[in-house]
């Protein structure tokens, strides 16, 4: 496990990279097809401790919020090759997790460069227009077995749906480092 802090390649107010992926519901996904006033964007994984302790307070958050409030797509850029990972462990993790929202596979990888993702989980939460508005972590439990006290996610989005601005557009998540692929 490589421990990484995200780093910010997307600014305040880029636009969303577009993508069109396939998900574990076997249905291609674009973020066209997303309709919501926030679309969290959130670079996941199978094996990763960090997600695999987070991955319940993403579900409870797409729980907290209608679809036409806040949509999360989850996306996996690991090399599917690594252990642990590929398509098929992705509909393995989807089901075990009861995921609520869509578990899209990056398998060129090409998505998460684009964003400039590098560790998991890595979100990214941008606004009814698509333009960044915040990247940086869930909440404030920076450790897999800490629990967390500030649900950082969650209090921008209900800012944001009310209308505020965000005191901060970047506040670095951790988690391990995205798999990337070897040239061979």
């Amino acid at each position: 496990m490589a421990k990484t802090l995200s780093s910010q390649t997307l600014k305040k107010n880029d636009n969303a990279p577009s993508f069109k992926l396939k998900g574990t519901d076997d249905k291609f996904h674009s973020i066209e097809d997303f309709k919501s006033k926030c679309l969290l964007i959130v670079f996941i994984c199978n094996h990763c401790p960090y997600v695999k302790a987070r991955i319940g307070d993403l579900v409870d958050l797409q729980n907290k919020f209608s679809n036409t409030q806040l949509q999360i797509v989850g996306i996996n850029s690991n090399d599917p090759a690594y252990q642990d990972e590929g398509f098929e462990n992705m509909i393995k993790f989807s089901k075990e997790n009861s995921l609520n929202f869509p578990y899209l596979i990056d398998d060129t990888q090409q998505i998460a460069k684009s964003y400039g993702a590098v560790c998991t989980p890595d979100p990214f939460l941008f606004n009814e227009n698509r333009k960044l508005i915040f990247h940086g972590k869930i909440n404030d439990a920076l450790e897999p077995e800490m629990t967390p006290q500030v649900h950082v996610m969650e209090n921008n989005v209900k800012s944001i749906l009310n209308g505020q601005t965000l005191e901060k557009d970047f506040d670095p998540s951790i988690g391990c480092s995205i798999k990337w692929k070897t040239d061979s």
